[in-house]
């Protein structure tokens, strides 16, 4: 299986918060996703941190140890199954679908709003430094377009 190239699973936003919501396709402009809104500006948003992403394997393994998450949950906008989510890190670049491409800019933090997706209440479990390969993941747009669940995303490079 070449863990290079994946798929997205989940395109997710809310209006601040979380759990966001599916939805079955999103515009992704410089901003992030269209009608999607961060409840702290300090921690979330901006430039640098335009979109959130995260892995479907992981919630996956997630759940199968007893924790109570799904896609979206824990704020990510756009969850993707397949790639190597260890090999993903700053400066890596990411096609998705036809049109959008993101660099990884920063390991997101984890926040204490999601302890109720974890049956320990550790919510630490989503944190780079704790479980390196684990994280979410923030990211800028270097190019908008648009894309549904079921898109291609592939592993570029790194800048």
């Amino acid at each position: 299986m070449d863990t290079r190239q994946g798929y997205i699973t989940q395109l997710s936003i809310s209006q601040g918060g979380v759990p966001k919501i599916a939805i079955s396709q999103a515009v992704i402009s410089l901003e992030g996703l269209e009608g999607d809104r961060q409840a702290n500006l300090k921690y979330h948003g901006g430039p640098d941190r335009a979109v959130c992403l995260w892995s479907q394997d992981i919630i996956d393994q997630l759940q199968a140890d007893g924790h109570p998450i799904s896609a979206g949950c824990a704020g990510e906008n756009i969850t993707i199954r397949g790639l190597n989510w260890e090999a993903i890190a700053p400066g890596i670049q990411l096609h998705l679908g036809n049109e959008v491409r993101l660099e990884i800019t920063d390991y997101a933090a984890p926040c204490r709003k999601n302890m109720r997706w974890f049956s320990d209440r550790k919510f630490g479990r989503m944190s780079q430094k704790q479980y390196p390969g684990q994280s979410r993941l923030y990211a800028r747009v270097m190019a908008s377009g648009r894309l549904r669940p079921g898109d291609a995303v592939m592993l570029v490079s790194k800048t």
